[in-house]
């Protein structure tokens, strides 16, 4: 009899324990996100602007990183990564055997090098507790789930150009715009009204919307994304999950990880990136297989109930529903190119507003 009332204490005790648990790693996930604010804003004072989302040096492959490392790299020293960020900016001795002058340059190779030491780092203040996404199918590489907000225009995010030959600049809308130097005086909108970064979630391999990454030919996402992304691709019957045939990027190659977040350091949308088309919680879609520089759709997500933590501009960390209000979800106007005009209202509400930078839109983070 004692042992029968002591289990069914330990019954109703347990889903409080874990309930209190998860509120725990829900606020460490908040502080996180805390922490990469003031050093966005360190990084700032100091430069007089943004770290780069697509930057680096100029040489491919093993010389160079094809100018495609993500802003979380500028961002290392200001998070307490002294150490790492010293490995990065300096050359180093390659131990692997693998590079052809026996040492890599100063700021390393293409993110897809892994015999490179510090690409393979894991940073927990960069990884969400409640995230337990399993390492790459090809080895225990860094990976991250915390991104830069590209705004609410998701064709081509990362195909800004080069600011000689810029590719429909006026349609990369948020704070972050591939290869381009961007500063807190290009926030028109106010820093306290525009999202800087938000969580995403890392890969299990099992085809879930939220961390794995449908591969299309994006032709139909590009014109209507809810329609031709989520209506067409998840399964009906497990809204949560791709529909079984929907193809997927996934940890095919022997070289490269390929799934959301699996690499901190890649400057790649796929990887560190969101964008606010869709709620908190939408699935991804890529342009193709490769998620190697081809563009898609990337939504915001994470493993807390509700919704996901967002970073504004200022500073500050709120936690946004996967119910935010994202316009007329049964029918999106189409774009020059896919997303909104330049200079226009953004058409997936609240949290489209939220995305884009300097549209003129006085929506504000308190609506919610």
């Amino acid at each position: 009899m004692v042992i029968a009332i002591i289990g069914v204490l330990v019954g109703l005790l347990l889903p409080a324990v874990q309930a209190a648990r998860e509120a725990a790693r829900r606020m460490s996930c908040s502080n996180n996100l805390k922490q990469l604010g003031l050093a966005l804003h360190n990084y700032h004072s100091a430069y007089q602007q943004l770290p780069k989302h697509g930057g680096g040096t100029k040489p491919n492959n093993f010389r160079g990183n094809e100018n495609r490392l993500g802003a979380m790299v500028g961002l290392l020293p200001f998070f307490e990564q002294q150490a790492l960020w010293e490995q990065v900016s300096n050359p180093m001795i390659d131990t692997s055997g693998s590079h052809p002058d026996g040492a890599w340059q100063a700021m390393g190779p293409a993110p897809y090098r892994f015999e490179y030491g510090p690409w393979r780092a894991q940073i927990p203040a960069i990884q969400c507790p409640s995230d337990h996404g399993q390492p790459s199918a090809i080895g225990n590489y860094g990976g991250a789930n915390y991104a830069f907000c590209h705004g609410d225009s998701f064709w081509n995010c990362n195909n800004a150009g080069t600011i000689k030959d810029p590719v429909n600049r006026g349609q990369h809308r948020g704070v972050f715009v591939d290869r381009f130097v961007m500063r807190f005086r290009d926030v028109l909108d106010g820093l306290s009204n525009t999202v800087a970064m938000g969580e995403i979630v890392r890969s299990l391999g099992n085809r879930e919307i939220i961390s794995d990454i449908a591969a299309t030919s994006g032709k139909g996402v590009r014109n209507n994304p809810r329609e031709n992304c989520w209506d067409a691709l998840v399964d009906v019957d497990r809204p949560q999950f791709w529909a079984t045939g929907t193809a997927l990027c996934q940890d095919t190659s022997s070289t490269q990880p390929r799934s959301r977040g699996a690499l901190w350091h890649s400057g790649d949308p796929a990887y560190t990136g969101f964008s606010t088309a869709l709620p908190p919680g939408g699935p991804s879609c890529n342009r193709g297989e490769g998620l190697g520089g081809n563009g898609g759709l990337y939504s915001a997500a994470s493993r807390h109930q509700g919704g996901a933590h967002a970073l504004m501009a200022d500073g500050a960390v709120r936690f946004v529903t996967d119910s935010v209000d994202c316009g007329d979800t049964s029918s999106r106007p189409v774009g020059v190119t896919g997303g909104p005009p330049a200079g226009a209202e953004s058409p997936y509400g609240l949290w489209g507003a939220l995305g884009s930078r300097a549209s003129k839109e006085t929506r504000s983070i308190d609506e919610l």
